[in-house]
């Protein structure tokens, strides 16, 4: 079964999480000095919030899934869809280890549809550039050159092809 995922940025992060804990009528699931997540139920979605330097609103939005082969149809899925399709395997973002598809809408709005592999003690891998400048960790989809399988189509991780 697949979770509806929201990013947003945030300025304070104490403020939002006694924000979002009241809403929610939860505490958070994962709580760090500069990110929270919800893992809720009732809306079924995984909420996360972060103070790591980028302007408020919201980063991107996403599904996430619960196995590699729920991630393999995601991706056929969205290459259909038409966006330019970005895999990143086994990365460290959000204090998670996970596989990762990126694309945008026609809008330009980031899409991030993982299957998370397990827990990381970092909110980013530590050689990653955004782990000293707080730029995005995520890959930009409109120059990023995914790699892609000419016999399926796919760039999924699991497909071979990325």
């Amino acid at each position: 079964m697949s979770r509806f995922h929201v990013h947003l940025n945030v300025s304070d992060l104490t403020s939002s999480v006694r924000f979002y804990s009241t809403l929610f009528a939860a505490e958070p699931t994962v709580l760090k000095s500069d990110y929270a997540k919800w893992v809720l139920e009732n809306p079924r979605v995984n909420f996360a919030i972060s103070n790591t330097g980028r302007a408020p609103g919201v980063d991107h939005l996403g599904i996430q899934v619960d196995s590699e082969g729920d991630l393999a149809e995601l991706g056929h899925r969205l290459d259909a869809a038409g966006g330019a399709v970005v895999p990143e395997e086994a990365t460290i973002c959000c204090y998670a280890q996970s596989d990762k598809l990126w694309t945008e809408d026609p809008q330009g709005t980031r899409w991030e549809t993982f299957h998370t592999i397990g827990d990381a003690t970092t909110y980013y891998a530590g050689d990653a550039a955004c782990a000293t400048d707080g730029a995005a960790c995520s890959p930009d989809v409109r120059t990023a050159k995914p790699k892609v399988d000419k016999g399926s189509g796919c760039c999924a991780p699991q497909s071979g092809c990325c």
